[in-house]
C-alpha cells in the first residue's frame, strides 16, 4: 500500500515537472528568436532541450518513486515478522531510501544542465 502511495506521489512530481518544462518551451523559443527572422533551428534546439530536460525528471523521479516503494514495502514487511530489530531495518531501510533518492537529484542534475549550461549551445546558437 505504502510502495503504492509513494508511486503515485513521485509519478504526479515527475508528470508536473514535466509538464512545465514542456510548456515554457513558448517562451523560451520567443527568446531565442528576439531577433526577429531568426532559423528555426534555434527553436528547435531550445525546444529539444527542454523536452529531454522533462523526460529526464520524469524518467529520474518515476525510477525514485519505485525505489523508494519497494524499501519502504520491504521494510514494513520486515518489522511486521521481526519487530524486535526495527532500529536497525529502520536505518538500513532509510540509506537504501537515500540511494534510490539519488536517482532523482541526477535527473535533476541533467535536466539542469541541459536548460541552462547545455555543452552544444554554442553549436546551435553560436
Amino acid at each position: 500500500m505504502i510502495k503504492k502511495i509513494v508511486t503515485v506521489f513521485m509519478t504526479m512530481f515527475a508528470f508536473l515537472v514535466s509538464s512545465q518544462l514542456v510548456f515554457a518551451a513558448k517562451e523560451a523559443a520567443e527568446a531565442a528568436t528576439q531577433g526577429g527572422g531568426e532559423s528555426y533551428v534555434k527553436v528547435l534546439f531550445v525546444i529539444g532541450a527542454m523536452i529531454g530536460a522533462g523526460i529526464a525528471m520524469g524518467v529520474g523521479a518515476v525510477g525514485a518513486g519505485l525505489g523508494i516503494g519497494t524499501a519502504t514495502n520491504g521494510a514494513c514487511q520486515a518489522v511486521g515478522r521481526n519487530p524486535g530489530v526495527q532500529g536497525k531495518i529502520m536505518m538500513t531501510m532509510l540509506i537504501g531510501m537515500a540511494m534510490a533518492e539519488s536517482i532523482a537529484i541526477y535527473a535533476l542534475v541533467i535536466a539542469l544542465v541541459l536548460l541552462f549550461a547545455n555543452p552544444f549551445t554554442k553549436f546551435f546558437l553560436g
